[in-house]
């Protein structure tokens, strides 16, 4: 589903120790995520938001991570180990075409699109396949990176999210990010 992939590299530099101080996963996604809740991260490149949510799931929950690149989700897999949450996240590899989620119909409490959006092509279609997941009261995480992504672009991404049956619900702050809070409405 992407237009343009994160460089490998670049996954690196998402783990940086600083990004963990100025985007604390733990405070971002503390009010969201409940003990039991089943998780969706699109993108989760090397699982940044990946294993606090896995944390914050708690041992009944769990985290589905999505990305394009097999060598991400390969290291996520070896950094879940390490933190012993590997029983706690499952990874799918996904294509260009397809986050590759039919089965989740109506199963996600929260997904997780940080800093993802601005690399579909067909966003559309993107957040089509995340409201069908969703619970009837799930809820988006929907993050942009400031420095990539102008006002006015993110501004045309919400309102496409809006067109396939979203609302905004909340407005939370994430430190150098234009962010949104969804939920989908339901005819």
């Amino acid at each position: 589903m992407a237009c343009h992939q994160c460089s490998f590299w670049a996954g690196y530099i998402l783990l940086n120790p600083l990004r963990y101080w100025a985007q604390s996963p733990r405070r971002i996604l503390g009010p969201l995520v409940r003990p039991g809740d089943t998780v969706l991260d699109v993108g989760c490149a090397m699982g940044f938001f990946s294993l606090e949510a896995a944390r914050l799931a708690g041992p009944r929950g769990r985290v589905i991570c999505v990305d394009l690149r097999q060598r991400f989700l390969d290291i996520l897999a070896r950094r879940a180990a390490r933190a012993g949450l590997a029983d706690r996240i499952e990874r799918r590899l996904c294509t260009a075409d397809s986050l590759r989620i039919d089965d989740l119909h109506r199963t996600i409490n929260i997904a997780l699109s940080v800093f993802v959006a601005h690399e579909v092509s067909d966003q559309g279609r993107f957040f089509s396949e995340i409201r069908d997941a969703l619970k009837p009261d799930g809820r988006l995480l929907l993050a942009e990176p400031r420095m990539h992504v102008r006002a006015a672009d993110f501004d045309r991404t919400v309102e496409t999210a809006r067109q396939v049956g979203f609302e905004i619900v909340g407005q939370p702050v994430i430190r150098s990010a234009r962010t949104v809070l969804l939920g989908a409405t339901r005819p």
